[in-house]
Formats: structure tokens, sequence, C-alpha cells
């Protein structure tokens, strides 16, 4: 009987930034949101409610890869937020929704 080859199947880098929607969405009183970075750097994701004003700021250093994060907004009321990511030379804005 032949040996059968073995591969290591690789998960792809990405080639661009990119924002994700969040999930799930809505939510209560937690939600994920993913992003994929094609190199290591900082980010910085700032939550805003619907006036505008900004609610909570995460910060951190990711890998070249997919990142997820999770968001909790448990003492929040509910409504309509928006979440941007800003990393080396990108800017995206989302929108998620509270529903307790």
């Amino acid at each position: 009987m032949a040996e059968v080859p073995s591969f290591a199947v690789k998960e792809a880098l990405p080639t661009e930034f990119a924002l994700m929607q969040n999930y799930p969405n809505p939510f209560n009183p937690s939600t994920k949101i993913s992003f994929d970075m094609p190199k290591a750097g900082d980010y910085k994701i700032t939550v805003y409610n619907v006036t505008g004003q900004k609610v909570t700021e995460l910060v951190g250093n990711a890998a070249a890869g997919r990142k997820t994060i999770e968001l909790n907004m448990e003492s929040n009321a509910s409504g309509v937020y928006f979440y941007k990511l800003e990393t080396e030379g990108f800017t995206a804005t989302k929108k998620a929704v509270l529903l307790k």
C-alpha cells in the first residue's frame, strides 16, 4: 500500500484591510467584531452612540490575519451604535444595534 502524503493547510493571509459586520447583530450585551489585517500593526476600534459621543475605545496590536475581539456593552443603553476601525492607512465604520 502506498503512503498518502500529508499536506499542511495554511490559512491564507488577507491581502487588504477589512472590517466585518459584528455578530450577532442586534446583540445583548456582547458582540464580536472581526477585521482583517494584511500585516501586523496597531489598531483602534472606537464605539460611538447615535449622537456621535465616544462610548468606548479598544486599542491593541495584532499579527497579520483575521482578528476577532469581543465588545461588551452591558452598561450601555439599548440603541444604535457605530464602531470605527483605524489602522495604518485604513478606516472603516459599521453599525451595531444593542437590544436589551
